[in-house]
């Protein structure tokens, strides 16, 4: 194979790859952000902990099983995701008082 277009190719692979990477990479800076976001909160005394707030949802949602949370800032919630029979269920929780918003599936 010639020189130029094997540099063509290893230059149409390089690109192919950061293009697939991408989404990861944005991906996991906003789960960066979202803990960070978390626990400033934390710090400040806005929020309680995700351990009080799981303490408080999981023993309420037996049978399901319980696949983590997100945190948004804006809202000051945790969403909790769970599954059961194959439908997921996001269980949203008002992060200052723990009380449970609304669920949907």
């Amino acid at each position: 194979m010639p020189l130029r277009i094997m540099r063509w190719t290893s230059a149409i692979l390089a690109l192919g790859l950061l293009v697939a990477l991408a989404p990861a990479a944005d991906a996991q800076q906003q789960r960066a952000d979202e803990q960070g976001n978390v626990r400033r909160d934390l710090r400040n005394g806005n929020v309680r902990s995700l351990r009080e707030i799981e303490a408080r949802v999981l023993p309420m949602k037996r049978g399901m099983q319980y696949l983590g949370p997100e945190y948004d800032p804006t809202a000051m919630a945790y969403r909790l995701k769970f599954i059961q029979d194959g439908r997921v269920v996001f269980v949203d929780v008002d992060a200052r008082t723990g009380q449970i918003l609304g669920e949907s599936r």
